[in-house]
């Protein structure tokens, strides 16, 4: 079995070269890594949430809704996944989907504002 630059090491290399990609604002290098990552170790939710956010930057959102709603199903609470949730709908000009997520996310941090 070939394996590419971005599959290759181990779990941890991977996740460091990730986010290597991410801080260097190379998102669509960075999702490439994420995404067999996500696949091999899908209940973590911080390289999923990195993923969600890699996609976000790269402008493929429905891709970092599909992220989001994932994480979200499986941990209501995650404050942050629900922030980017909401961000995401808003950004695809979906503002009454985005609401209740931002609300939420208000809610837990803390922060109650008007949304």
């Amino acid at each position: 079995m070939e394996t590419t630059y971005y599959d290759h090491g181990t779990p941890v290399e991977r996740w460091e070269r990730a986010r290597m990609f991410f801080e260097a604002k190379d998102y669509t290098a960075a999702a490439q890594v994420l995404k067999a990552l996500v696949e091999e170790v899908p209940e973590q939710t911080g390289p999923r949430l990195l993923l969600a956010r890699a996609y976000y930057h790269s402008a493929q959102l429905r891709r970092a809704e599909d992220e989001l709603r994932g994480i979200v199903e499986r941990d209501p609470v995650e404050h942050y996944a629900r922030l980017m949730l909401g961000r995401t709908l808003q950004r695809q000009g979906r503002e009454a989907e985005a609401a209740p997520h931002l609300r939420i996310a208000a809610a837990l941090s803390g922060d109650f504002f008007e949304v």
